[in-house]
């Protein structure tokens, strides 16, 4: 066993992390050594992931009453012995650990700096260090789902709109806009990034922990990748563009009008926050000012 391969935390160390369990010495050294392992990173993002959408599947069960003949089973149970009644025991604490998993690996993990979109966007921006400048656990989310699907081959998409002649992709591109403005009950567009070099690939519906959100993937000439990531938000209110970086990925993310937005993707800051600016001014109102970005 190498140095490096002693010093790792096991998962029942990065899961107590995920949980907020550990004290300062310890939260310190697991936290280095996520930023520096991204692989390590990754997984225990996908671990939050699947908390996440947990919990938003199961979020209104777990709020209807104990049906009946349910309650009395459980309480037939309780009154065995108690070296009878211990396995459904664990399994009760694990099921409640599980639904009280904690902590967001984005937060606090990355590089926060704050970028202003083009002139005449809403200045929102907090300064480093503010509470407010905190990533959302949203972006996390956004990040996740990017590392799933954004390598896939054969499956990058639930609806592509790369397939077919022209006129099937045009079909598909406005099934893909309607389906997803129905599901997040906001208006869904297909931004056009052609001129940045991406061509659009499709795209899917992802569970996010209010409700349903959206990832539109975008592919350029070398193959490479970047996702935007779609939400409503709880409240219409602009919120900071920031910037994220952690491992070899980098996200923007804001909030405009009733839709969140994640950029995310392995290319530079400068190159993902052209994208976002294009992006930005395709979502504004008709005859909005479409001013110079300022950098």
């Amino acid at each position: 066993m190498t140095g490096a391969d002693s010093q790792r935390p096991d998962d029942t160390l990065l899961s107590a992390w995920l949980d907020g369990e550990l004290d300062g010495a310890e939260v310190a050294r697991v936290h280095a050594w996520l930023q520096q392992h991204p692989d390590d990173a990754a997984r225990v993002r996908l671990w939050a992931a699947d908390r996440d959408a947990l919990r938003a599947r199961f979020a209104a069960t777990a709020d209807e009453p104990l049906p009946p003949r349910l309650a009395q089973a459980v309480w037939r149970r309780a009154a065995r012995p108690a070296w009878r009644a211990w396995p459904q025991a664990v399994a009760a604490l694990l099921l409640l650990a599980l639904g009280g998993v904690g902590g967001a690996l984005w937060r606090g993990a990355a590089d926060h700096a704050a970028d202003r979109l083009p002139a005449g966007a809403p200045d929102h921006t907090a300064a480093p260090g503010d509470a407010a400048a905190a990533a959302p656990a949203w972006t996390q989310r956004a990040a996740v789902a990017h590392a799933v699907y954004a390598p896939e081959e054969r499956h990058p998409v639930e609806v592509s709109v790369r397939d077919g002649d022209a006129a099937h992709q045009r079909e598909q591109e406005t099934h893909l806009a309607r389906w997803l403005t129905r599901r997040l009950s906001v208006p869904v567009k297909l931004f056009d990034l052609r001129d940045q070099g991406f061509e659009l690939v499709g795209g899917r519906l992802l569970p996010d922990a209010a409700g349903p959100s959206a990832q539109l993937m975008y592919q350029d000439a070398a193959g490479q990748r970047v996702t935007v990531y779609l939400r409503k938000s709880e409240q219409h209110t602009p919120a900071a563009f920031r910037f994220e970086r952690e491992g070899n990925l980098s996200l923007f993310y804001w909030v405009e009008g009733p839709c969140g937005y994640a950029l995310v993707g392995p290319q530079s800051r400068e190159r993902l926050l052209t994208l976002a600016e294009a992006i930005y001014r395709q979502d504004q109102p008709a005859g909005a000012p479409a001013a110079p970005a300022s950098r």
